[in-house]
């Protein structure tokens, strides 16, 4: 380890010993010079600099953060950080000095946001002020350390035209979508975890009017609609008293009363599955929303599946029936082996054997070549081509 960052590491620990009042960028600066006077003016700022960052800030990782090509940090116990830029995840480099730093970090990241985690709770879920989203999974849990993931939030989304400059999208599927949004069809996006959803799924978005009201409901707020009338829902989980959580159903439910044009979920994995499909068929055409789920037919098998969770006693078929005919499309994006992510599928939803609803594709990527073929459901032929 660099010997400033040993010298730094003691120096936050004497400081947080020696507690007392004053202004702490004062109380540093004294505590750099009493202790390490010797060194020249410019390594005394550094030491200055780098004992508030283990103060105050978050470490090692303060310059992870203020990276804009870095999508996600990972830490996997003290000595193990890895970051995720452009898809690809490598080594960060930097590393805690010690498993009480990390616990250090980790409580100043949750601190303001009223959260904790310890033995009795070892697991929390927390979004940072700037929207980026945050996963604390601590011992007895974690068996190698406290493992940390920060998921950065993108201040703006890319664009239906810069996904197709990304290769994200082909310009075919660009005009399939954009015509599939215009036309209001209910548009379902699936895909593994990391794989682009709320990408797509905000890219989608651009297509919708400015003159619609659009709900937006999410776990963790991440959309940014460019729509001039857009409400923003999001949910709240319970506080350390075990009160007053507000689920993505209670908010679905609630979207209904407040007189939306297009309702915007932004992921679907609970009981709620049940409340969407009812808004899709019953006036709220355009709807979007994504699950988790490695292709189109699966993801009509997991929102059938949540949807039972929500326990009203419906059986299956009646399900199976709301499904095909609330859902209109499914996207299936996909990660590549290269990092990058793309559109791979887009399948109508049509009936099968017995009613039952199937994805029928329209429109896949295979290598860098897009096929396409007519709809055979009438409806979507007039609008798709």
């Amino acid at each position: 380890m660099d010997p400033l960052d040993d010298l730094a590491a003691a120096l936050r620990d004497r400081l947080v010993r020696d507690a007392a009042d004053g202004d702490a960028a004062d109380r540093i600066r004294e505590l750099v010079a009493r202790e390490a006077g010797i060194l020249d003016e410019d390594s005394r700022a550094e030491l200055e600099r780098r004992v508030a960052e283990r103060s105050f800030g978050l470490g090692p990782l303060e310059p992870l953060l203020a990276d804009p090509a870095v999508d996600e940090v990972m830490v996997s116990g003290a000595g193990r950080v890895w970051v995720e830029r452009e898809g690809r995840v490598e080594p960060a480099g930097v590393a805690f000095a010690s498993e009480v730093a990390l616990r250090h970090a980790i409580e100043r990241i949750l601190a303001p946001l009223g959260r904790r985690v310890d033995e009795a709770e070892p697991l929390c879920d927390a979004r940072l002020p700037d929207g980026s989203r945050v996963n604390v999974v601590i011992p007895p849990l974690a068996l190698d350390g406290p493992a940390l993931t920060i998921r950065r939030f993108r201040r703006r989304g890319l664009s239906p035209a810069e996904l197709v400059e990304r290769g994200s999208w082909t310009a075919p599927l660009h005009d399939l979508l954009a015509a599939a949004v215009a036309a209001r069809l209910n548009v379902l996006v699936c895909g593994g975890t990391g794989s682009g959803k709320t990408t797509t799924l905000n890219a989608l978005s651009a297509f919708i009017g400015a003159a619609e009201r659009i709900v937006t409901i999410e776990d963790a707020a991440e959309l940014r609609l460019q729509q001039p009338h857009v409400v923003r829902l999001e949910a709240r989980p319970a506080s350390l008293e075990g009160r007053g959580e507000v689920t993505i159903r209670r908010l679905v439910r609630n979207a209904l009363r407040m007189r939306p044009d297009r309702i915007v979920v932004g992921e679907v994995r609970g009981a709620e599955a049940l409340d969407m499909l009812g808004a899709m068929s019953t006036g709220h055409d355009g709807s979007l929303s994504t699950v988790h789920a490695g292709s189109p037919a699966e993801a009509l098998r997991r929102v059938a599946t949540l949807a039972l969770m929500a326990g009203v006693g419906l059986p299956h078929e009646a399900i199976a029936e709301q499904i095909a005919s609330a859902i209109d499309l499914v996207v299936h994006q996909a990660r590549r082996p290269d990092g990058s992510r793309a559109v791979v599928e887009v399948a109508e939803v049509v009936r099968g054997a017995g009613g039952a609803p199937a994805a029928r594709a329209i429109y896949t990527l295979r290598g860098e070549r897009p096929r396409r073929r007519p709809a055979r459901r009438d409806d979507l032929g007039e609008v798709l081509g």
